[in-house]
Order: C-alpha cells, then structure tokens, then sequence
C-alpha cells in the first residue's frame, strides 16, 4: 500500500506522486531555465511555481463550470465513478512497465489521479489542464502532484514521454480535435496506452451540452476512424450508460425542447438532473453491474463512447 494512503481515501497532500527526475519538462514562455520538479512544486530559475502554465487562453469550459461540476456531480456520481473505474483498468494493463509515466489530460479535480494513485501506487503521475484555476486548486489539495497548463491541440511535452493518458470528456470542448489526438499519439512511448472518453450520439445535443460548453457529441464509429487517422490502434470500442440509454434518450429529446430557453433556466435545470441522477441509488447498481460485464462484452450505445487505444 502507498504510504500516505489508506483505502477508499484520496490521495494525501504529502506524497510525491511523481519521482522520476528524467522528464525533460519544456520551459515555459519567456524563460531560459528548464524547470526542475522537487516533488512538491517546480523550480523554474530563481522563482518556484505550483503549476507550469504554457498557454492560458479563453477556453471551451471554465472555472465556473468546474466548480459546479465539482460540486454537484463530485467523487461519487455513479456514471463517474464508473468512468474513472474504466481509465484506471485501462491504465493498469501497464502495470508491469518500470518506471511508468501515466498523464491525465483535462485532470480537473483531481479524482482520476486520487484513483490512480490507489491502484497503480508504482506510477509516477503528471495532472494536466487547459484552466489554470483548477490546476492551482488541486495544487493545494495533492502537493506532490506535477501539474500543467497547457492547450491540448499544441502540446508543449516532448515525444515518447509518457506511457499512458487518460483524457475524459475533453476532446468535445475542443474545437480541433484531431490535432488533439495527434499530439496524445506523439507524446505516447511505443506500446503505450491513451484511454478516450465523450459525449455520445450528435443527435442528443441539447441544453446540458450547450451549457457545457461542448462543440460535439459523437458516434462511436467517427471516434474510431478519428483515433486511427491520428495513428493509434483501436483495442476496444464500446460505451458507457448502455443499461440506462433508454432514460438518457428520452431526458435529451425533452431538453432539446428547451434549447431556446434563457442561460439561467438552461443552469438550473441540469443542476437538478445531475442532483437526481446522483441521488438515485439503483443507478449506481446498475452502472457497476453494467461495467462489471464490459469487461468481456462492449456495447453498442449508451451515454458516452469509450475507447481503448494503443500506440504501435
């Protein structure tokens, strides 16, 4: 077991989650000295910073919408906890690499990392966003954590860098997707893995996904094709949310109706769904028995795509 960890607990503030010191990180704009990580924050020349920030602009999402959807949906949302439950198991197919590098790319709240950590306790961790905020948030939270802010479609890592990524409900918030793939592909070791999760079916946009500020949902069979355009192998194609799709459907096609309705209605209606979809306890039945039998099987529709993809 980790130090500084027990079961079922988050990562603590205290241990270093990265202690490899062999990542040339890339300096950030406007200065010369290549920053150095001490385990609990970066040393860039003379000055020490929590996060390295490459390229803070306007973004697809916001530090609003992460506050909101820390807490509202949290730890412990059924489909999310699923979700985190999915990349972990792809992450652990890497187990055996020493050392082994793993990134969470739009990393957030840091629940991914929190679950890394619990399972993969050998892996050296690096968190990544595109909002600064969030980023010197969870700082104060996991002080041994790396943490970058970088734009995805313009990824300051060097090749060959890291064995696996973990990226969930990213690529809808970015517009140039494919330039995003592309640079998951490059950073990626020979052999490593990049789990991917979205936002599934294009004809299910509606209020939650205007509010949310995403440009697309997807067809799983769009993502495959995207993920092989930018290079990667496909090892598994499947969704999440396949037992509950019939009620995801019919909740989309009535919020569509509301596509017109004023921002602040748009809010506070999916504030209330996420509540109830939190609140209900046979959901998280049904996700976990759900997932439990992906294991073996993939499925043909649900709430989002998920895909398993390997670099050669």
């Amino acid at each position: 077991m980790n130090q500084g960890l027990r079961a079922g607990q988050p990562a603590g503030s205290s241990r270093n989650l990265f202690s490899g010191n062999d990542l040339p990180w890339p300096s950030p704009p406007l200065t010369v000295a290549a920053p150095h990580w001490t385990g609990s924050f970066f040393e860039v020349g003379s000055a020490q910073v929590r996060v390295l920030a490459y390229d803070a602009a306007e973004s697809n999402w916001s530090d609003n919408l992460s506050d909101m959807h820390e807490a509202e949906a949290g730890r412990d949302h059924p489909i999310g906890c699923e979700s985190r439950r999915m990349a972990v198991e792809s992450m652990q197919q890497l187990a055996a690499r020493q050392p082994l590098r793993i990134l969470d790319v739009g990393c957030s709240t840091g629940f991914v990392m929190d679950d890394l950590a619990r399972a993969i306790p050998q892996a050296d961790l690096i968190g990544a966003d595109y909002l600064q905020g969030p980023l010197e948030k969870l700082g104060q939270r996991i002080s041994g954590l790396p943490l970058l802010q970088f734009d995805l479609r313009k990824c300051p890592l060097p090749d060959g860098c890291v064995d696996g990524i973990t990226c969930l409900n990213v690529l809808e918030h970015i517009d140039d997707d494919t330039a995003a793939l592309r640079h998951m592909h490059r950073i990626l070791k020979s052999g490593g893995i990049a789990h991917v999760e979205v936002p599934s079916n294009p004809a299910l946009h509606d209020i939650y996904d205007q509010h949310l500020l995403h440009y697309r949902r997807y067809r799983l069979a769009d993502l495959v094709t995207l993920a092989k355009s930018a290079g990667f192998e496909v090892e598994k194609a499947t969704h999440l949310g396949f037992s509950v799709y019939p009620a995801f459907w019919c909740v989309k096609k009535r919020n569509r109706r509301k596509l017109s309705a004023p921002p602040e209605e748009k809010a506070k209606l999916v504030v209330q769904q996420i509540r109830a979809t939190k609140a209900n306890p046979l959901f998280s039945l049904v996700m976990r028995a759900e997932t439990t039998l992906g294991r073996i099987v993939s499925y043909p529709f649900g709430i989002r795509c998920v895909v398993v993809l390997r670099k050669a």
